[in-house]
């Protein structure tokens, strides 16, 4: 069902996310909120955007639930308004909403992880890519999205970020192929900074990355990507992406299955020296 609401001239509106849908309700609480506080401080639209260095039609359509707040717009916001945080509490739910319609079930479960796994063939993970990389990767989209989506796309993905860092702190793995390193995704400064971007975050003591060496024959990895996570209050479960469908895996034995897996994978892949050093030769070669 379509989500009515007023517009500034009084008609409504249906707000559609790009290929239909109602737009995410996390915006539409967010902008009822901004204007509430707003309209506290005695303020209209225009000198609201002016306060914050963002313009009317901006805070318009924030408001109206049309357009996410970035984080720059909140904290601006948030200062001038005197809303003690509120509204700051609200960024990661509108971040959250940015993502594609399929994923964003299981962003809310990633986000309180206490440790996640997950091995990659294709493309460098989301967590570990770069703004350029991650836009490269939206750009190539099939059917094609607008740039707009494509900045959502980008931001709600380097959002999902603040777990390599969040405190507590997450055991993270990554187990990512030879092949993914590879392929060119975006052109050689693109490639050149991503895995740089590798390196760091391999650096990083609740962060392992490994690499599965280009090599003949037959691994369980062949059967596509996965996900093996341990939730903040110790459940495990299981994630498969393909073709924009995204599934949680919550029967034990399967999950189970996933974990075995994983484990024979991280046996067979290079360990994180010798795939530091893997990484370091594909940046050398550019």
């Amino acid at each position: 069902m379509s989500t009515v609401r007023e517009t500034r001239g009084g008609r409504a509106a249906k707000a559609k996310e790009e290929g239909g849908g109602d737009l995410p309700g996390a915006w539409a609480a967010y902008g009822r909120l901004l204007q509430h506080l707003r309209k506290r401080a005695g303020l209209n639209q225009q000198q609201l955007g002016e306060a914050i260095d963002y313009s009317l039609e901006q805070v318009a359509s924030v408001e109206q639930g049309r357009r996410p707040a970035k984080a720059a717009f909140t904290r601006a916001a948030d200062r001038v308004l005197e809303a003690g945080g509120v509204l700051e509490v609200l960024q990661d739910e509108v971040d959250r909403a940015k993502l594609p319609r399929f994923f964003r079930n299981f962003a809310v479960i990633e986000a309180e992880v206490v440790s996640r796994f997950s091995y990659d063939p294709l493309l460098v993970p989301g967590l570990l890519q770069t703004e350029e990389y991650a836009r490269a990767v939206f750009a190539g989209h099939c059917p094609p999205l607008s740039e707009e989506i494509i900045d959502q796309h980008a931001e709600a993905r380097l959002s999902r970020q603040k777990l390599l860092t969040r405190v507590p702190l997450a055991e993270l793995s990554f187990i990512v192929s030879e092949e993914a390193l590879r392929n060119p995704v975006g052109d050689a400064e693109v490639m050149r900074r991503q895995w740089q971007r590798l390196l760091e975050v391999g650096a990083l003591r609740n962060v392992e990355v490994q690499v599965m060496p280009a090599a003949p024959g037959f691994h369980s990895g062949l059967n596509g990507p996965f996900v093996v996570l341990e939730t903040n209050e110790h459940h495990h479960l299981g994630y498969i992406e393909s073709q924009e469908v995204g599934c949680v895996v919550r029967d034990p034995a399967e999950v189970s299955a996933f974990g075995l897996r994983y484990g024979k994978l991280r046996s067979q892949a290079l360990n994180s020296v010798e795939s530091a050093r893997l990484i370091e030769r594909l940046a050398g070669e550019t």
